[in-house]
């Protein structure tokens, strides 16, 4: 088959990394098919043979793509949508896989272009306006559910995350056209050189730690720092996580947060916050740093604390961490006790108290959260390896083949 994939996102850049994206292309190629990528501007072109990547302008004046939806986002998809007719009317395409919000315009190119249109529901886009608190205007949000709705009833194929999203779905089309493809994978990536040839991704490298950070490390108990690794959006519950470590040292001296991610506006403010808690030294912010650098340090880490209060979608970081043995300390929502349980992780109520106790249960007894996080790397193989990502492509390939 020839497909085209429309992904509205920067790709591929070191700092928003959208391996769902290259994964779902990295394998469709490697099962025989053709594919254009059509993407924003923003980002450089990685190695996938079997497919071409083509961009709308960068317009890098205005700087990056933010995460979640915003006006920005909103112009650069008004030029994928004339970019994306272009194509249909040059090439004949069997299929087209929209990701996110481009099954927008392209459930409508559809019936004009007669392909074949598998829908990639990254998350519900509805619920994205809700936990980025994009607006409150009610006639919007109803306007997407609507989107929505339409979309996934135009699909042949329709591709969720995750257990709450294909239930989501379901209750909305044809449950036998959802296939549940988790972003599960996260191995090396490799840039395209401009002569052809495979380049090293940027950050991947080894790089030491800064001198700060590595000062910082110095200065605490070696088996009681904890870390959490992510972007500091208000549903990821830094303000608990931070107001639940108050609880921590008090009890533990010599313990140690390190909050890994984050833009200046959000450090400015948990910095704030956290000099408001009086917990002085204990926490360590280290900013936004490459892949390569937030996988180093998590391994610094006796566990990796996650205390989302909020979505369903489940986090891809889980599954690395599930990967590579580290303990986890979740807060019990959908969004992590879909992929984890008691047995893979410590699971706490997203309440200051609950989590604060959570955290001091992995630092008193290091060797039985040990035992943990060996038994989410087993579960991870068992349930979550490319050989089962790949079976559940040849099934979704098949719904509209």
């Amino acid at each position: 088959m020839r497909i085209l994939v429309v992904a509205p996102q920067p790709f591929f850049t070191p700092r928003g990394t959208p391996f769902s994206v290259y994964h779902r292309t990295r394998i469709i190629c490697e099962l025989g098919h053709a594919v254009d990528l059509l993407t924003f501007g923003e980002g450089r072109d990685v190695a996938i043979e079997g497919c071409r990547i083509i961009r709308i302008p960068a317009f890098r004046f205005l700087g990056s793509v933010p995460i979640g939806p915003s006006v920005h986002k909103l112009f650069l998809d008004s030029f994928m949508i004339f970019r994306t007719i272009g194509l249909l009317l040059r090439h004949r395409y069997d299929a087209v896989h929209a990701h996110e919000e481009a099954v927008f315009w392209c459930r409508w190119l559809k019936p004009v272009f007669r392909f074949q249109l598998i829908y990639d529901m990254h998350s519900s886009l509805p619920q994205q306006l809700h936990n980025f608190k994009y607006t409150e205007l009610r006639v919007i949000h109803w306007l997407f559910e609507k989107f929505e709705k339409s979309a996934l009833e135009a699909a042949n194929a329709v591709i969720v995350i995750c257990p709450s999203l294909r239930d989501d779905a379901a209750s909305l089309t044809d449950p036998g056209k959802i296939v549940m493809i988790e972003n599960s994978l996260f191995d090396e990536v490799r840039f395209a050189g401009p002569d052809g040839d495979e380049e090293q991704v940027p950050g991947s490298e080894p790089v030491p730690i800064s001198a700060a950070t590595e000062e910082w490390l110095a200065g605490r108990h070696p088996d009681r720092v904890v870390v959490y690794a992510g972007t500091l959006e208000p549903y990821q519950g830094i303000d608990r996580l931070l107001e639940a470590f108050t609880r921590v040292v008090a009890d533990l001296p010599g313990a140690g947060l390190l909050i890994v991610g984050g833009v200046d506006r959000e450090l400015q403010h948990y910095r704030s916050l956290a000099e408001t808690l009086n917990l002085g030294d204990a926490v360590h912010f280290t900013g936004q740093v490459s892949p390569s650098m937030a996988h180093l340090l998590v391994s610094r880490a006796v566990a990796s604390v996650s205390p989302r209060v909020a979505g369903t979608n489940t986090p891809m970081k889980i599954y690395h961490l599930m990967a590579s043995a580290m303990p986890i300390v979740a807060t019990r929502i959908e969004s992590h006790t879909q992929v984890l349980n008691e047995q893979t992780s410590i699971l706490s109520d997203p309440e200051p108290d609950e989590l604060a106790r959570s955290i001091m249960d992995v630092l008193r007894d290091p060797g039985k959260a040990r035992e943990v996080g060996l038994r989410a790397r087993e579960w991870y193989h068992e349930h979550y390896s490319e050989e089962r990502y790949t079976a559940k492509t040849r099934r979704l390939l098949a719904l509209v083949s």
